[in-house]
């Protein structure tokens, strides 16, 4: 696979891979109930903070150095600015004013703007075969996360379809307005939260392209535990200006959720995701996000007895099918390059041979010069 990563010294490395992806997803489902007995800033914050405590203390075990020069701190400022603060702050606002499915599909799709920017700042290849599982893929967590009647209408009736999908958009604005105080920039430049989730997935996505510039000058886990602490302490503090009633309503069984999001969720699966962004093929290890809501629908489908209907079982094959292509894709393409090679390499070691057996043989004069003759004693 394209994940070759040197990750593959480490025991259970394939686990590893995919584990950052299977506790995103779980950790959604884990704090469905939570978001709706806090605010959203705080909530944000309390899955980043902590998160970016324990990872330091974990890189301090391990005897990782920490970040030396300005350098090293401007590359993880911009780092906590950028997959920090406008990550989990877009994702946050977002959530609570559109609905869970439509908008794990835009944060899910952002491995297309890994993949455009990889191509563009790495030379990472993408070929036919990455674009056409990008696609699959981006098809794949659309089935999965959009409900089925929405589907199902673009076929039959586009225009009704995009009439409902405007007056749901609309509806979950209105009741996010009505449930908790928002930011009133935010409010003033976008009336959907679609928006805000599209920021989310490219504000995602750049923070996937940093991480390769922050570790060439930083340990890439202690730089990750940084960039959490630095990023959640902005949301706190927008948090407590513009949100109340962030404590009260919360009961034991959302402290629960909020330890599963914060320890397995973000400290684990951070940590893991950007060391292995800061080493293997981005393209390749983004795509795995696209297992994000599979793992959501899964694991709802188990513990919550949450029924799947016929398009999200097609939706999770053409996901999985989506990454092998993506993984695949230097194996697939010289695949298909290998099928003409013995022709071209017959044709080429023929051609000399043709083009002498084409040639006349020119005559050749060799002067020959008359000696005169001499008498042996």
């Amino acid at each position: 696979m394209q994940l070759k990563l040197s990750a593959s010294r480490l025991p259970l490395a394939p686990l590893l891979l995919i584990a950052p992806f299977f506790l995103w997803g779980t950790a959604m489902v884990a704090m469905k109930g939570v978001i709706s007995h806090t605010t959203p800033l705080f909530m944000a914050g309390v899955r980043i903070l902590p998160a970016g405590i324990l990872i330091l203390i974990a890189a301090a075990i391990m005897g990782k150095p920490q970040p030396r020069g300005w350098a090293a701190w401007l590359w993880i400022v911009l780092f906590a600015l950028v997959d920090g603060t406008l990550f989990q702050g877009f994702l946050a606002e977002g959530l609570v004013r559109t609905g869970a499915g439509l908008g794990s599909v835009m944060i899910d799709s952002q491995p297309l703007a890994v993949a455009l920017m990889s191509s563009w700042l790495f030379q990472e290849r993408i070929g036919l075969w990455g674009w056409l599982g990008l696609l699959l893929g981006v098809t794949g967590i659309s089935l999965i996360g959009l409900p089925d009647e929405w589907i199902l209408g673009i076929f039959s009736h586009p225009t009704l379809a995009l009439s409902h999908f405007l007056g749901q958009a609309q509806g979950t604005l209105g009741q996010a307005q009505g449930a908790a105080p928002t930011l009133p920039l935010l409010d003033s430049l976008f009336q959907s939260g679609e928006w805000l989730m599209l920021l989310a997935a490219l504000s995602m996505a750049v923070g996937t392209i940093l991480i390769r510039f922050v570790s060439r000058y930083a340990d890439p886990v202690t730089a990750t535990g940084w960039h959490m602490i630095l990023g959640g302490l902005p949301l706190w503090a927008i948090s407590s200006v513009t949100e109340s009633q962030q404590l009260p309503n919360l009961v034991a069984s959302d402290w629960l959720a909020l330890a599963y999001a914060t320890v397995f969720g973000s400290a684990i699966a951070y940590g893991l995701f950007f060391y292995f962004a800061s080493r293997g093929n981005l393209t390749s290890l983004s795509s795995l996000t696209f297992l994000t809501p599979v793992f959501a629908l899964l694991f709802g489908n188990l513990l919550l007895k949450e029924i799947l209907s016929p398009l999200q079982w097609g939706g999770v094959g053409l996901t999985l099918i989506s990454i092998y292509l993506i993984n695949q894709r230097d194996s697939l393409a010289g695949a298909s390059k290998n099928e003409s090679v013995p022709e071209q390499i017959i044709t080429k070691q023929q051609q000399p041979v043709l083009e002498t057996s084409g040639k006349k043989l020119n005559s050749l004069t060799v002067p020959v010069r008359e000696s005169e003759p001499k008498i042996l004693p």
